[in-house]
């Protein structure tokens, strides 16, 4: 393993010009921006990163990308997941013939598979690269289906290279049992930016944040303080945090996420491919408040 696989890993959204094009430019000064506020790793073309808006070649190119603006100062694990065994092979072996560190993979979409055949999709993936292979869980957006904490015990002892998960079920005894009934070193990583706090404690390596685009030093000092042992501040970071979650209901996520960036002079264009709609001004305020709110602005 190139690099520890461990702390807040951003979630880096894909920024796109007026006529949907990905703007480069741009993805290249989140990425910067965020390294310099400290973050751990990066997690291009997940859900926040809009994977499914994407081709196959532009998600090639975010790996690209995000491989060579990093230049090594922190580690890369891009989403490979999709809705065929072999698209996200391709995209793992693509991710690591690039030098990404590890890749992370969702389950299976809009298909409803078993956990048999969620167990060999995975399988599948790890068999086709070296580097570490987490599973992803978003129920939510995935159909509801998920791997249960069975399965991923199970792949975790059996496969070398399934090194962990991102558990964004946003249900925190499922993230503390995945800890409890895995081998040593199967990192788990919390994927609800409300919980960063109470999932470390509980034995999490880390989160995968969204949030992060916006208020990276938040996520990263809940981070940082629980580490040194600073519980209260810790905490105190947390509740802060909190509010800036609630950017995930406005418009079509994510939307107000990335209109914070904007207002914050992070991105200068806040589209996202459509049909996803443009907010209104009574949105954009309120993307306003939340930030107020939290203290960013």
């Amino acid at each position: 393993m190139a690099k520890e696989i461990r702390g807040i890993i951003h979630a880096v959204f894909t920024p796109f010009t007026p006529d949907e094009r990905v703007d480069e430019p741009a993805f290249r000064k989140v990425i910067n921006f965020l390294i310099e506020q400290g973050v751990h790793g990066l997690f291009p073309a997940g859900t926040g990163g809009e994977f499914s808006a994407l081709t196959m070649d532009e998600k090639k190119r975010l790996m690209d990308l995000t491989v060579k603006e990093a230049a090594g100062r922190v580690f890369v694990m891009p989403n490979v997941g999709a809705i065929t065994t072999a698209e996200s092979v391709e995209l793992a072996r693509h991710a690591e013939a690039v030098g990404c560190d590890a890749v992370s993979a969702v389950t299976p979409f809009f298909l409803k598979p078993s956990q048999d055949e969620l167990i060999e999709h995975y399988r599948t993936i790890c068999a086709a690269v070296k580097i570490p292979v987490l599973a992803y869980n978003i129920p939510e957006r995935t159909g509801g289906v998920a791997l249960s904490v069975p399965t991923i015990s199970r792949l975790a002892r059996e496969v070398p290279n399934f090194a962990g998960i991102k558990d964004s079920t946003g249900d925190l005894t499922n993230a503390a049992e995945i800890v409890r009934t895995s081998p040593p070193g199967f990192r788990v990583f919390m994927g609800r930016d409300t919980l960063i706090f109470g999932a470390l404690l509980y034995g999490c390596a880390g989160a995968v944040a969204a949030t992060a685009n916006v208020a990276p030093a938040l996520a990263v000092g809940i981070h940082d303080a629980v580490m040194a042992g600073d519980l209260p501040r810790a905490k105190e970071l947390q509740a802060r945090l909190a509010p800036v979650r609630r950017l995930f209901t406005i418009g079509s996520h994510p939307l107000g996420l990335k209109e914070a960036m904007v207002q914050l002079g992070t991105l200068e264009c806040g589209r996202c491919r459509r049909p996803t709609l443009e907010l209104t001004p009574a949105q954009k305020n309120e993307v306003t408040a939340v930030l107020r709110e939290a203290g960013l602005r």
